[in-house]
Order: C-alpha cells, then sequence, then structure tokens
C-alpha cells in the first residue's frame, strides 16, 4: 500500500474513532459526567486494551495494525481530555475524583492494555 493511501485510511479511521468516542462519551447521563467523567474512563480502558489486542496481533494483521492502532484508536482514546477532566475536578477542589481519575485510569489502562497483549500473543 503507498504512503498517500495509508496516511488517507489512517485520517478516515481517526475521524471514525472520534466519532466513538464522542458517543460513547454521551451516552452516560449528564447527570453523571458532572460528577465525574466515566465516558472518558470507559473509552480509555476499552482504547487501551483494545490497542493492546492490536500490538499483539500486529504480525498477522500487517497494514491494518497502523490503521486500527494509529487510526481508529488514536482518535477514540484521549488522554488530553483526560488531563483537561482531571485539571478541572482540582480547581473544583474535588481532589479524590482527580486522583482517581488521574492515576486511577493510567493504572487501569496499563492493565488493560497488558490483557489485550497477552490475550494475543
Amino acid at each position: 500500500m503507498n504512503g498517500v493511501l495509508l496516511a488517507l485510511l489512517v485520517a478516515v479511521a481517526g475521524g471514525l474513532g472520534a466519532i466513538a468516542r464522542y458517543y460513547i462519551d454521551t451516552s452516560f447521563p449528564e447527570s453523571i459526567r458532572e460528577k465525574f467523567p466515566i465516558g472518558i474512563l470507559v473509552v480509555n480502558i476499552s482504547g487501551s486494551f483494545t490497542l493492546g489486542l492490536v500490538t499483539g496481533s500486529a504480525t498477522h494483521l500487517g497494514v491494518w495494525a497502523t490503521i486500527l492502532g494509529v487510526g481508529f484508536l488514536g482518535g477514540y482514546t484521549t488522554f488530553s481530555t483526560a488531563s483537561l477532566d482531571t485539571v478541572t475536578m482540582l480547581m473544583e477542589r474535588r481532589v479524590a475524583p482527580a486522583l482517581v481519575n488521574s492515576v486511577g485510569m493510567a493504572i487501569l489502562c496499563v492493565i488493560a492494555a497488558i490483557l489485550g497483549i497477552a490475550i494475543t500473543s
């Protein structure tokens, strides 16, 4: 596959990943999302797990590993939103949820990625 076509497929997959993130995040009631960004937590953990699966299967997936990993999952997961959510909670003096969101999410995402790789290796 040539580089231009691959870049186009990665871009399209990234857009689809961003759309999926939006719909998953907003599928949780606003009353819950105001207290804690559960949708972004779900997105980042599921994205880490799926990237682990893709990484573990990369030799079998070939170029699709790039399209799925860099493209779709790059658009799907979001470190920047999670970081902003944590800062917002800290500014509101909600320290415990901010710690869960930052440290807890990091730990859970690493575990999810390890599980994904372990399943496919």
